[in-house]
């Protein structure tokens, strides 16, 4: 079905089930309760899973397919969220034009990077990449293409935004003065009290959702083409390919593009949450973010991206938000100098220091699970069927005659 085997199309099935039902599933604990601080099924953060999942999507492409490992998607990812933005200034409130151009832009972008930078591999293509992705990080800070047209066209470290007087020429008196979809706010959402349980389902997040199943289909698509299967081999020995004759540049740089559109549809949803873009989405984190994104999920595999873009996505606005007071809220039940000794252990971990949680998590992954999240997934399922196996294959006692 969809062109799809059994199989993916069960995994795509997997990924529409987690996509629709993600504002009940993250929303496990009653909203009153003590564990109600671990619920991530509020807006901003559900639009965050999907919208870094369609960048790591766009990133495994690239480094799970070829073995290419870029160092500077971010530069993409922050050139479709000035792309949108300027259609925002431009042509009015509409989403669609914006996420258009974001994907062309970033899309030309990633056909001149990728071919200067594909003319070398390993670490020198790595470190090429991050030294483009730095230089339009600079070019955006200090908006030196604006400075020297005489216009403003990043507007610096202040970040590109609409202002009351920009032209709009398709804005009508009637038309939100938020990005929306003809007309359909993006922040409109809807409540649903459902006990101590409160259920939110914003459009913003449903939108954002659905170029989320579609980027996965597509990956799926190019993973079981014949396509994939070449970026395969490139990646499984591509000195063997070109003594065969075969020229494997057009190949990789196909797979670069690809990437980089992707990451320019994620940079213009982005956009789309919220009109403003700013020149820190390119600077290198961004970049080792997507990495470390991949990695933890499962590099090469077509689940593993997206898994790892929540995880990371849900360390970062959940246990960064834990601070002292709430730790001490948690040990409470302790003796007091007990309490004080575990708030400071675990104040290290969380807060400012979720960079720790992560740091550690990410460590125990590489050592433990080499294939990510989705190894141990499959670790899991491998145990549980071999225990059913074996109980359903235990003889059965026979009673004596």
């Amino acid at each position: 079905m969809l062109g799809l085997n059994k199989k993916d199309f069960s995994l795509l099935m997997v990924v529409v089930a987690l996509s629709l039902f993600a504002p009940l599933i993250l929303n496990i604990f009653p909203k009153d309760s003590a564990m109600a601080f671990f619920n991530g099924g509020y807006p901003d953060l559900m639009q965050r899973f999907v919208i870094f999942g369609i960048f790591a999507i766009g990133f495994n492409i690239l480094f799970g397919l070829t073995g290419y490992l870029s160092f500077g998607h971010a530069a993409f990812l922050g050139v479709g969220s000035y792309a949108a933005v300027w259609m925002f200034k431009l042509l009015g409130y509409n989403v669609i034009p914006g996420l258009i151009l974001s994907v062309i832009v970033a899309g030309l972008l990633s056909v001149v990077i990728g071919y200067i930078s594909l003319r070398r591999s390993g670490i020198y293509f790595s470190i090429l990449t991050l030294a483009f992705a730095q230089m339009m990080y600079s070019i955006a800070y200090s908006d030196l293409f604006g400075r020297w047209m005489g216009i403003t066209l990043t507007n610096g470290e202040t970040g590109l935004q609409v202002y009351n007087n920009d032209p709009q020429i398709l804005m009508g008196e009637a038309s939100p003065t938020v990005p929306h979809i003809f007309g359909l706010e993006m922040n409109a959402r809807a409540v649903l009290p459902v006990g101590p349980w409160e259920f939110v389902f914003p459009v913003g997040y449903y939108f954002c959702a659905i170029f989320l199943v579609l980027s996965f289909y597509l990956s799926i698509r190019i993973f079981r083409s014949p396509f994939g299967l070449m970026l395969r081999a490139i990646k499984s020995n591509q000195t063997r390919m070109s003594y065969t004759g075969l020229n494997t540049r057009p190949y990789t740089l196909a797979a670069f593009i690809i990437s980089g559109m992707y990451a320019g549809l994620a940079g213009g949803l982005l956009a789309s949450m919220d009109p403003l873009a700013g020149a820190e989405r390119m600077y290198w984190t961004e970049s080792g973010a997507v990495v470390i994104m991949t990695i933890l999920g499962g590099v090469g595999t077509l689940i593993g991206p997206v898994l790892g873009a929540g995880t990371i996505k849900y360390m970062e606005n959940i246990i960064s938000k834990m601070n002292e007071k709430l730790l001490h809220e948690w040990f409470s039940f302790l003796p007091e100098s007990l309490e004080y000794a575990m708030v400071w252990i675990a104040s290290w971990f969380t807060g400012e220091g979720w960079h720790m949680t992560q740091g550690v998590v990410f460590m125990l992954v590489i050592i433990f699970l080499p294939g990510g999240l989705v190894e141990g997934g499959q670790r899991i399922i491998k145990r549980l069927r071999s225990k059913k196996t074996d109980d359903s294959a235990a003889p059965t006692a026979t009673p004596a005659e």
